[in-house]
């Protein structure tokens, strides 16, 4: 097989000084710990403050009250996550009902005492779904937990449930409805209407917010002037000083554009440099870069050819009028298809094919065509009378890219990079291209991109430098490990790296070669493995490197280290993760289901992250 490795040896890690606390206690606040960003050590250190007061106002009871006991019981908010719209939301939630004087606390799902739900009173759940009916990694030991036999009874719970998804993949919003009718199995009372929002979160969000306000008003009372324990806000995001938000984008002038695989490769992938200077922005490695693209003209032409119309025939949604080629080219999604677009195109077509697709044992009808049609397909090879006004208002509202920040800001200051594969293809006799991967592979040396910065709390490096550091990222997948290894030399972290990269070919498409071999001469990255798909007989991908240095790697994590994997969900993800168990059964002497457990542990201590897409 053709993978290759690099290493170098390193120095041992340095001594630690004695520990404060007895040593199975440290243990324990270490785990605890674990992976936390400032504003939870923040939430956790106010916590255990109230915990201690508690226990100095009732002296002799052995245990602190309950912060879930009846009389001033919070508002639990429980949110999880995978690009910061679920947490953006229950952010939000969280800000009203505190204004509102009432009692909240705020908790990502994975940083939920899972003791504390059988005593919870009222408790509201945000959660997105990742892809076609994936949970978001900061949810998963949440709803394990629900789903499994030690699930308690929740007779005394009032729930409610919004879950955000896309409605481009069949099973929308699947992990809101799983969670929502599990509690109510449980013998939770349903307060609301479970919300399920689409990439136009607001327009869900919003009203379903306002409900859930209005029912914390009926349930809570007010918080009294001295809280017992600090409620808000374990996981949320200090407020940042800039003025550009995901609604109020910063125009980055584009200082690079550059193709970086070979010219033989059928791949277009660019390394793309924008200035953020004068915008305030700041962003840490494992973020992501928020993109608002502009449709290809050619797509929007062929979209308004497909029906006929004319366009600059004015359309009117919303109290805004915009001719229909301007709603089009920057409001409105063409590269991805819908359920609900479907839906509503196959009532005026009425075709037999459309039909079967959405009927109930139709399922993968429906995925084959999201998958394979953009909205200029389904109008070509389904023609149906479409009124432009009714058409922009069916269509889904266009929403941002997030691409993964491939640069560290101490290592490139008012500056960011990105790794961008260009979509293109040939489907249906005609080329197709991604919105925003066209539009940035578009951008000229004069012109700007709309951008803004998507915090990322659950992709960070190790809050202890000296901490080994093992990156999973083929293909596009490597950029966040750019910026990774570009912090750890900037800030001249200790610890070992060891890079995995894989992709087709080694020759034409090994990105930012030159950088990783140099890193290695320096002895900056101490490992890489290598695995190049297509340049021998077998397909080699990155799991078959892992598990040829399966030893090595289990060792790596056993004394320490953190392990990130980022790229497709869909495959290359579960093959790693399988990988990864069979590495903990074949060095770890784990059992199968020990050895799934040992990487649900990894999770929960912050040792094992992905950013997957």
């Amino acid at each position: 097989m053709d993978v290759h490795s690099m290493e170098l040896p390193v120095s041992a890690l340095p001594a630690r000084l004695p520990p404060a606390l007895p040593q199975e206690k440290l243990a324990l606040l270490s785990r605890l710990t674990e992976g936390l960003d400032r504003d939870a050590l923040h939430w956790t250190a106010g916590y255990f403050a109230g915990l201690a007061a508690q226990t100095i106002r009732e002296p002799g009871s052995g245990q602190p009250a309950p912060a879930e006991a009846a009389d001033g019981a919070p508002a639990t908010i429980v949110f999880g996550s995978q690009t910061g719209n679920a947490k953006r939301q229950a952010e939000a939630l969280a800000r009203r009902i505190e204004d509102a004087g009432l009692p909240v606390r705020l908790l990502r799902a994975d940083a939920y005492p899972l003791r504390e739900l059988s005593a919870e009173r009222l408790l509201y759940v945000v959660v997105s779904t990742q892809g076609d009916g994936d949970p978001p990694d900061d949810a998963r030991a949440f709803i394990e937990h629900l789903n499994g036999r030690r699930a308690p009874r929740l007779p005394q719970l009032r729930y409610a449930v919004l879950g955000l998804g896309d409605s481009s993949y069949p099973r929308f919003c699947a992990i809101g409805t799983l969670i929502d009718e599990r509690l109510a199995a449980l013998g939770a009372e349903r307060l609301l209407a479970r919300g399920e929002a689409d990439v136009d979160v607001e327009s869900v969000a919003g009203p379903w917010n306002e409900q859930a306000l209005a029912r914390a008003r009926e349930a809570l009372k007010p918080a009294p002037a001295l809280a017992t324990v600090t409620p808000l806000r374990g996981g949320a995001a200090s407020p940042a000083p800039s003025s550009v938000t995901r609604e109020r984008p910063f125009a980055a002038p584009l200082l690079a554009n550059q193709r970086i695989v070979g010219r033989d490769s059928a791949k277009d992938i660019r390394h793309i440099e924008l200035s953020l200077e004068g915008s305030g922005l700041d962003y840490q490695p494992g973020d992501a870069l928020g993109v608002w693209p502009t449709q290809p003209a050619a797509l929007v032409d062929a979209v308004i050819d497909a029906l006929g119309a004319d366009r600059e025939q004015p359309v009117t949604l919303a109290g805004e009028t915009l001719p229909l080629a301007g709603w089009l080219s920057g409001r409105r999604e063409l590269t991805r298809l819908t359920r609900p677009f479907v839906t509503a195109h196959a009532g005026r077509a009425g075709h037999a094919a459309l039909d079967a697709a959405l009927a109930p044992d139709g399922a993968d009808r429906l995925r084959a065509l999201l998958e394979s049609h953009q909205v200029v397909d389904l109008l070509r090879a389904f023609p149906a009378r479409w009124d432009a006004g009714d058409l922009v208002a069916a269509l889904r509202p266009l929403a941002p890219r997030l691409y993964s920040i491939a640069s560290s800001r101490a290592a490139v200051g008012e500056e960011v990079h990105l790794t961008v594969a260009v979509v293109g293809y040939e489907a249906f006799g005609t080329p197709h291209v991604g919105s925003a991967s066209r539009f940035l592979a578009d951008r000229g040396e004069a012109g700007t991109v709309p951008v803004f910065v998507e915090a990322n709390d659950r992709f960070r490096l190790p809050a202890d430098p000296a901490r080994d550091i093992v990156m999973i990222g083929p293909g596009t997948g490597v950029a966040p490990f750019r910026a990774f290894l570009q912090e750890r030399i900037e800030t001249g972290a200790t610890g070992r790296n060891w890079l995995f990269f894989g992709n087709p070919h080694f020759r034409s498409e090994f990105l930012y070669q030159a950088e990783w071999q140099q890193a290695h001469r320096d002895g900056r990255l101490h490992r890489i493995d290598l695995a190049f798909s297509r340049d021998q007989p077998e397909k080699v991908y990155v799991q078959h490197a892992l598990r040829r240095r399966g030893r090595d790697l289990y060792d790596w994590i056993e004394n320490g280290g953190h392990l990130y994997v980022c790229g497709d969900a869909a495959r290359m993800a579960r093959d790693v993760e399988a990988a990864l168990v069979e590495i903990a059964i074949t060095h770890g002497g784990h059992g199968r289901e020990s050895a799934a457990e040992w990487l649900h542990t990894l999770a929960a201590q912050r040792r094992y992250s992905r950013d997957v897409y």
